[in-house]
């Protein structure tokens, strides 16, 4: 391994992405950031700002105009995609579905880039599904059909597929969207714990800013362009909130290991 693989090794880079839409203008301008094993990195931004085009790049499902994603060195569009699967797992906004499937034969669906060939799952493939559901604390749905949960149980069995994966690194477009306080605050501890025990990497695009004080590092977008990139501490602030939302009354407040944001009414 050459000193510059070296350097390269572990990490998931985007360096100076671009991306427009066919006939329209740019969405996300030269946009760079840089994961590590067991960082946890949250995008933040206004509605529009380009958060899920970027995280799509990064998944590889949409090819950047211009910039590039590295995956330890090497071009993501480089890599084979059963491979890639096993590095990076991705979980949508949502994940739509009309066939009644059980929840674990969809978990198991994540072992999918580990099984040779045309296989079928086998006995430590199973176990590895059911771990998968204990992380994301849906252990308890796993003889369910999928189309009778919940918004947030579907959510929570998504998550429970992309961790079955066993991936590197772990891309979330707002997973938290339909979850409630209580599975809000799991989903957190739950990825913390992953990256302290597995080291895994986790970027996530969230709108709940109350969330992201536990990571590592934050990067917000404006009209598709890094308004801000640095920790919590750094980014959390009434004036660079004030200028990624365009709201004059926004606030935020350092309380303890916590960060209070709110808006005046």
């Amino acid at each position: 391994m050459t000193a510059l693989s070296s350097v390269a090794a572990h990490r998931f880079e985007a360096h100076h992405l671009a991306y427009a839409y066919p006939g329209g203008p740019l969405v996300v301008r030269d946009v760079s950031l840089t994961s590590t094993p067991g960082c946890m990195t949250a995008v933040v931004g206004a509605n529009g700002a380009g958060k899920s085009t970027l995280i799509r790049m990064l998944a590889g499902l949409l090819r950047p105009a211009s910039g590039a994603v590295l995956l330890d060195g090497v071009p993501l569009k480089d890599w084979q995609p059963r491979l890639r699967a096993r590095e990076i797992a991705y979980v949508p906004q949502s994940t739509p579905t009309v066939f009644p499937f059980q929840v674990i034969e969809l978990v198991l669906s994540g072992r999918t880039p580990h099984t040779p060939g045309f296989q079928l799952e086998s006995s430590h493939d199973t176990e590895k599904a059911m771990q998968a559901l204990e992380n994301a604390g849906a252990a308890h749905l796993a003889s369910r059909s999928f189309t009778s949960l919940s918004g947030g149980e579907r959510q929570m069995v998504i998550l429970a597929r992309a961790l079955a994966q066993e991936p590197r690194f772990l891309l979330l477009d707002e997973p938290s969207s339909s979850l409630d306080l209580k599975h809000r605050a799991d989903l957190i501890r739950t990825l913390a714990r992953l990256r302290n025990t597995q080291r895994l990497s986790v970027i996530m695009i969230t709108h709940d800013l109350q969330l992201t004080a536990s990571f590592d590092q934050l990067v917000a977008l404006r009209c598709g362009e890094v308004a801000a990139a640095g920790t919590p501490d750094e980014v959390l602030r009434d004036d660079l909130l004030r200028d990624v939302y365009g709201d004059p009354s926004v606030h935020s407040r350092r309380i303890g290991e916590q960060t209070l944001i709110w808006v005046d009414l």
